[in-house]
């Protein structure tokens, strides 16, 4: 069994390493390169697609590659964290990155994409359970008499925080740089070096178990009592991330078929706004209560998601970018109050676990949401399809926002 541990003293503590507040921040920048490189090829795929000449509905092929990486390690390797330690499995997702990053510079075509993706996924996979949990225990560790809500706030804003960069970073190399589908993962290739270096002196915060359990993959033990809830910010979680997932897909495809707009700042600008106004949400809204950041996410997602439908029926590129906004800080608080329920069912030495489990499910609702717009838009156009994707959203989100509402 795996346990919180703060017991080396200053006399025996490895003079290599660092101490557990600095060990904080290097997570959460760790974090953010990871996740900021996981969205970099989203205002690329135009380009992909213009040199290669793919339809639109191999880009969410692509693009789901790297979901289905994310919900395979989830599932097998997300909750290992919790025996085999935090710092070693966000060791290993940083280099699983370097090798991703190297696989786009090195073979690029729709193939190529698609293993880079995978691989790219695989590490965010073992990443997002394990550093959430590592913050929120290296910050314990520091600041014991702070309480969780600093460390909370970091770990969902360096997410979704890098998600958003993501595409900005790529829009702008695609808009300004020469070598657009070279330049940028050469940079987050030396970038996510420098990472792996910075995190191999970060402390463990999980105590290894001399006799370690039997393998097996992901799964939750819950109280039959908390399962409701679990369900309930599962669907949230699912929900949001569907979200997420059209603006890092088909993002450039609606601004460039159906707002006639092609400029790849742009591309890469709208899904910033989008992921930019949800770590924004969870910042600003830090300090309110749970049950008011609930109806607050609950408000925003609906007018988000009917303002996303007005926009594509309309083409009305502002609407489009307004409504994206307000739909992205909507996700941002309804993710975090999920995030927030599912950490508040586990025991410590399951919450890795539990987190996983959560983090499974959403990026299952960032694959398969997108997969089945992939396959309608074999069959129909892309407004009708974007229609009908955002009102079953909006049927989602609103039941499971109620449930969590009602147990805050």
């Amino acid at each position: 069994m795996s346990t919180l541990t703060d017991t080396r003293t200053a006399t025996d503590r490895p003079p290599f390493r660092l101490r557990h507040g600095a060990g904080f921040w290097v997570i959460a920048a760790a974090f953010l390169a990871v996740m900021a490189f996981s969205t970099i090829p989203t205002p690329l795929y135009a380009l992909y697609q213009a040199r290669d000449g793919f339809p639109t509905w191999v880009v969410t092929v692509i693009f789901a590659a790297y979901a289905v990486g994310v919900i395979a390690s989830l599932f097998l390797i997300g909750h290992l964290s919790d025996i085999a330690g935090r710092r070693r499995m966000i060791l290993i997702a940083v280099l699983l990155e370097i090798v991703a990053a190297a696989l786009f510079l090195v073979w690029n075509d729709v193939s190529g994409l698609i293993v880079a993706r995978t691989l790219s996924g695989v590490g965010v996979g073992a990443l997002t359970a394990s550093a959430t949990a590592h913050l929120s225990e290296l910050r314990a560790i520091a600041r014991p008499e702070e309480g969780p809500r600093l460390a909370g706030t970091v770990g969902t804003a360096v997410n979704t925080g890098g998600l958003a960069l993501g595409p900005l970073i790529g829009g702008a190399f695609a808009q300004f740089l020469p070598e657009p589908l070279l330049l940028p993962y050469a940079v987050f290739l030396v970038l996510l070096a420098v990472a792996a270096v910075a995190v191999a002196l970060v402390p463990e915060t999980v105590e290894r178990a001399e006799e370690r359990p039997a393998y097996r993959p992901q799964r939750i033990s819950l109280p039959v009592e908390a399962r409701g809830a679990f369900s309930a910010a599962a669907v949230a979680a699912f929900a949001g991330f569907a979200v997420f997932g059209l603006f890092t897909s088909l993002a450039p495809s609606v601004l460039a078929g159906t707002l006639h707009q092609t400029s790849h700042l742009l591309a890469g600008a709208v899904p910033f706004a989008v992921f930019a106004a949800s770590a924004v949400s969870q910042i600003v809204f830090a300090r309110v209560s749970g049950r008011t950041q609930l109806v607050l996410a609950l408000v925003l997602m609906l007018l988000g998601l009917g303002g996303l439908a007005a926009g594509v029926l309309a083409a009305s590129l502002p609407v489009f970018i307004v409504s994206g906004i307000f739909a992205g800080a909507g996700v941002g608080l309804q993710f975090r109050s999920a995030i927030a329920v599912a950490a508040s069912l586990a025991a410590p030495e399951r919450r890795g676990e539990v987190l996983a489990a959560i983090f499974l499910v959403a990026y299952i609702g960032l694959a398969l949401p997108v997969l089945l717009v992939g396959v309608a838009l074999i069959l129909w156009p892309l407004v009708p399809v974007l229609v009908v994707f955002v009102a079953a959203i909006a049927v989602l989100s609103v039941p499971a926002g109620l449930r969590m509402l009602r147990r805050a």
